[in-house]
């Protein structure tokens, strides 16, 4: 039982927290979290549970119609899992696109989506995978596995799957027709791609010993390229407070102080902080949460016009900033 609970807590609670630390570096217009909840929870039940019996199913045919036990599990890991568990973890980014389509603004959210339904279909594979090692070599084999889990391929899945995200992004805020529709297409073939490769190196040691390390050199490069683009698409919604709430210092919606300290991520940091010792916190969060929303509302509605009644949008942001602005730190 207590080589189970370990299993389920390096399984769950690395991923929770790598969720939010996605979820801190979203900083300028954040997500629902009932709605990330819920990606979470799709990777969890619906992606892991589904891509386990569908690989189960793949790898069992193989096994049968050619008898060889390597080939059903190389061909499983390179061909069936990055199909399947790549379908499963980008359709609960595709109903958010299709059903919250207000809700799915940028570049970076398209990540975030995508990165939350991975990291819960990780928790559930990361578990299963340590309680094996388990299983096989006791505590020793559970140690192994936490590190390889965890650290050594903890941010895989989110890399993956954040192709679809940006994809879907990509098809969000462009108006030519052919991009709409290969930008996703494109995003999903690079995620299955990727997938593909990591499992391959990890089921066919071409280089030897030297197929681990040059796997994992090109993992975090790709890793790296991830947390790259989402410092890239946070600057570009920076950028968008910049530039949409200058209008809004003139309308009196906001005074000087606090259009400073939203374009500025060290001071909005501050501001939170003193605002727990100033009791204001609760109204300064919303109030830059609002900030956010407004920002990304005028840029939705400069791109796309009238699409789900972003002046309506904009105008209820307006009041809300108007609102808040007497009780907000800066």
């Amino acid at each position: 039982m207590a080589a189970l609970l370990t299993a389920l807590f390096f399984g769950f609670v690395p991923c929770f927290l790598f969720a939010m630390i996605l979820y801190w570096l979203d900083r300028f217009e954040k997500e629902p979290k009932i709605l990330l909840g819920a990606v979470f929870l799709w990777g969890v039940v619906v992606a892991a549970g589904g891509s386990y019996i569908l690989n189960s199913l793949f790898s069992i045919g193989v096994f049968e119609f050619t008898g060889s036990e390597e080939l059903a599990g190389i061909t499983g890991a390179t061909i069936s899992a990055p199909l399947v568990e790549e379908t499963l973890k980008g359709l609960a980014v595709l109903i958010i696109f299709l059903v919250f389509r207000h809700e799915f603004d940028s570049v970076l959210d398209g990540i975030v989506y995508a990165g939350i339904s991975a990291l819960g279909f990780a928790a559930f594979e990361n578990a299963i995978y340590i309680w094996r090692g388990y299983l096989s070599d006791g505590w020793g084999g559970l140690a192994v596995l936490v590190f390889i889990r965890v650290i050594l391929v903890g941010w895989q899945h989110p890399f993956y799957t954040s192709f679809i995200g940006i994809g879907l992004a990509v098809s969000r805020n462009n108006r030519n027709g052919f991009v709409k529709i290969v930008a996703p297409l494109l995003g999903w073939g690079l995620a299955m791609f990727t997938h593909s490769v990591h499992n391959f190196l990890a089921s066919v040691p071409l280089l030897g010993e030297l197929t681990c390390l040059f796997g994992s050199l090109l993992d975090w490069t790709g890793v790296l390229f991830m947390f790259v683009l989402i410092l890239w698409a946070g600057w570009a919604e920076h950028k968008n407070i910049i530039l949409h709430m200058r209008e809004e210092v003139e309308l009196g919606n906001l005074n000087i102080g606090q259009y400073r300290t939203a374009s500025s991520t060290l001071a909005l940091s501050f501001a939170w902080l003193t605002s727990i010792f100033s009791g204001k916190f609760r109204a300064t969060s919303r109030f830059y949460q609002v900030v956010g929303e407004l920002a990304h509302k005028k840029e939705q509605l400069r791109k796309h016009g009238e699409e789900y009644g972003n002046s309506a949008l904009v105008q209820k942001y307006r009041q809300e900033l108007a609102r808040l602005s007497p009780h907000a730190q800066y």
